[in-house]
């Protein structure tokens, strides 16, 4: 791969690259080793001298420079970051894809999370002179704009659903963001101690309340916040530890706990396997023999996540798409959503979109006079339990998952579940 032609292309002109990288068929593996990676590792050094070497000058202070251990340690993880902020992206640009009336494609996906994010890194170089980080951000935002242009070719969405589609994929990427910026973090930790941020966390939250003085009830959302806090603090104490004893081994692995933690929502969460998710799937759904089936469990190291699918028909006219997923690793992202009590509410001439709490459970109805039905259930605030169809309205799709053994699955919820 030309690195510096392509980067210039995708930056300069990048409608007429966007068609071009459409049709290359370059593995994830390769654009991961071949284009993420160096640029990647650009910016992180970029930030190291800047932050290390050049330093920053502040009112009252002086110029203040990070210690270069810890700055090293940043740039490291932030490289390591790079690759699972893409990886997530684009599992939710495939996922969302059918929302708006795009394909789903996973190779495609991955291509439009990689390249947008060019501006970003390329601008990153800036933070070589801190006064001028603030151009890191203005590419950031270049990003926006090629993401919302790489959309439609690659992933075949229609013009008007692009904005849409564009908007919740970048309010994922600020959601993955924050929780990648909490965990990397921790590997500074060692400047201020578990305890300082523990005390600046807790002063914020709750006028200085330690975790043990907030009486919660375990199951709603402010105990399952403190849960995932106090689980976080026990990371942030070994990353600290392995600090003081210069173990950087003990630093990364520490901080990749964390990761864990934040993404499973306190708890590290492998996924069930495939053997165990087949059999939830039955042979007819909503009066419909099943025509076809596949189940795969994929990811990257802590993140991953399991699915079994299948499509029901009657050879005729009628057909329909059931999907249950394990979230897994990433449980802890769906599950915020279940605790917080995400609610949306939009109607137009071509129909609605409903996600509400019904009965403990979030869920997610979708009607459309252009395109598929949906219905969809969170079970135990980690599995997914889809159903789509273009001749099935989504009432008949409701009353086909409420006739699946949805008390089965809930059951598995804590399976796989390494308790912290």
């Amino acid at each position: 791969m030309d690195l510096i032609g392509r980067v210039k292309k995708i930056c300069l002109t990048p409608q007429a690259e966007w068609s071009v990288i459409a049709e290359e068929s370059t593995p994830a593996a390769g654009l991961i080793t071949q284009y993420v990676l160096p640029l990647a590792a650009v910016a992180a050094v970029a930030g190291l001298i800047g932050g290390s070497l050049v330093g920053q000058s502040l009112p009252f202070i002086g110029t203040y420079r990070v210690p270069l251990a810890t700055g090293l340690g940043v740039a490291i993880f932030s490289v390591v970051t790079a690759v699972i902020g893409v990886f997530l992206i684009s599992l939710i640009i495939n996922a969302l894809a059918p929302t708006f009336g795009a394909q789903k494609n996973s190779a495609q996906a991955f291509k439009v999370a990689a390249y947008s994010f060019t501006p970003a890194w390329v601008a990153g170089v800036f933070q070589i002179l801190p006064a001028l980080g603030i151009l890191a951000l203005l590419g950031a935002l270049y990003g926006l704009y090629l993401l919302y242009l790489g959309l439609p070719r690659l992933m075949q969405c229609p013009a008007d659903k692009a904005v849409g589609y564009t908007a919740v994929v970048v309010i994922s990427a600020v959601v993955i963001s924050l929780v990648l910026t909490l965990v990397g973090t921790r590997i500074a930790v060692g400047t201020m101690g578990a305890g300082g941020v523990a005390g600046i966390m807790g002063g914020a939250v709750g006028g200085g309340a330690t975790p043990s003085s907030v009486a919660a009830d375990p199951n709603s959302a402010l105990g399952r916040l403190e849960k995932l806090g106090q689980a976080l603090e026990e990371s942030a104490k070994k990353g600290e530890a392995a600090a003081k004893s210069g173990d950087q081994a003990g630093q990364v692995a520490a901080s990749l706990e964390g990761l864990s933690t934040l993404l499973g929502g306190g708890s590290r969460v492998d996924p069930l396997d495939v053997a165990m998710l087949k059999p939830l799937v039955p042979d007819t759904f909503a009066g419909l023999k099943k025509t076809s089936s596949n189940a795969e469990k994929t990811g990257i190291g802590i993140i991953m996540v399991s699915k079994a699918e299948a499509t029901y028909g009657d050879g005729a006219e009628r057909e329909v798409r059931l999907e249950i997923t394990d979230t897994g690793g990433v449980s802890g992202l769906m599950g915020l959503a279940s605790w917080t009590g995400v609610q949306e509410e939009r109607e137009s001439a071509d129909g609605y979109s409903r996600t509400q709490n019904v009965n403990g459970r979030l869920t997610h109805m979708e009607s459309s006079k252009s395109g598929d039905d949906e219905f969809a259930v969170v079970v135990g605030g980690r599995f997914m339990v889809s159903a789509k169809s273009s001749t099935l309205d989504v009432d008949a799709l409701r009353a086909a998952v409420a006739r699946l053994d949805l008390g089965k699955l809930e059951a598995m919820k804590d399976v796989g579940v390494v308790k912290k």
